[in-house]
């Protein structure tokens, strides 16, 4: 396997190192943190879809927020999951590994900017409810999900071709749970410096380009808020922000560490850590925070459970 591999057609995932007994308790904490995701997911997606109360723009962007969180775990920790049962390492073809790679990227870039346009819709709501209906119309919100989604995709094409168009001649072992682009960098035997940096500006444009607006939103969104008179009225109007506000401050504190930085091979475990931060943790605490610190989401799942105890008692 320490041969030359410039004409490489698979890989092999270290995973994660230790016993077989840690591996078992790695396995089962991060497949009931996955399920926990997948579930919580589909259940706001499900409730959006059929309670007209939630026939928003708000929940609309909601319900894809979510689709993107199912999809983005589900690129990656299967897979992960798969290798902490298996004795050795994991093989993983090169296809497969692009494929994986271009899902992951593009289906993150996607969910950076739907945050942001969650953001400029609460400043809307917020500072301009009378023409908050007018502005956020179906039609508008509609175009701004299709953009989020095409943009995400076609955005992280050539990054991706820029990485599997090196030469990969070191090793094909990859110390990671999945296809990092980091670590394929460490395999590279050509001069990939100049790459790297482009690939670091690109990741800078996607997550300060979508974090400007939200920050300016909420900076607007605070300004108006401290300009009520009562208490209640400005924890009423801050209620329909909070959710999005704490998901975009774990979201976007975790990544930080884990895309913007110059080097693209870092350390293996530093970037393990990040990585189950972003993959495992953070898509099993929004479901959480969308729904426990949402007032009109909880009456409804409260409406929900009861007509489904009526069915079942019935």
């Amino acid at each position: 396997m320490l041969k030359n591999y410039s004409s490489t057609t698979e890989f092999y995932l270290l995973g994660f190192p230790g016993s077989k007994e840690l591996h078992n308790i790695l396995f089962a904490t991060f497949f009931f943190f996955y399920l926990v995701t997948v579930m919580g997911n589909i259940l706001i997606i499900v409730i959006v879809c059929v309670d007209k109360r939630l026939q928003t723009p708000m929940y609309f962007f909601l319900g894809h927020l979510s689709v993107l969180e199912m999809l983005t775990t589900t690129v990656t920790v299967p897979l992960m999951l798969w290798g902490l049962l298996l004795p050795g390492m994991q093989a993983i073809s090169l296809t497969a590994c692009c494929v994986q790679l271009y899902l992951y990227l593009s289906l993150g870039t996607s969910e950076f900017i739907l945050l942001a346009v969650m953001a400029v819709d609460r400043h809307v709501a917020v500072c301009n409810p009378l023409r908050y209906t007018i502005i956020t119309n179906s039609h508008t919100c509609l175009w701004v999900v299709i953009v989020s989604w095409v943009f995400g995709f076609l955005f992280q094409i050539w990054p991706v071709y820029a990485t599997f168009h090196l030469t990969f001649c070191k090793s094909n072992v990859l110390d990671h749970f999945y296809c990092d682009r980091g670590q394929l960098f460490k395999l590279s035997c050509d001069d990939s410096l100049f790459t790297e940096f482009i690939l670091f500006l690109m990741a800078v444009f996607v997550l300060f380009g979508s974090l400007i607006p939200t920050i300016v939103s909420y900076t607007y969104i605070i300004s108006t808020i401290l300009k009520i008179p009562s208490g209640s009225g400005q924890w009423k109007a801050f209620s329909t922000c909070a959710s999005h506000f704490t998901c975009v401050v774990i979201g976007y504190s975790s990544c930080l560490f884990l895309y913007v930085k110059p080097k693209q091979t870092q350390a293996a475990e530093y970037n393990r850590v990040a990585s189950l931060m972003v993959l495992v943790i953070t898509p099993c605490l929004n479901p959480f925070i969308f729904t426990l610190r949402n007032d009109k989401f909880r009456e409804v799942f409260r409406d929900a459970m009861k007509s489904c105890y009526r069915l079942l008692k019935a």
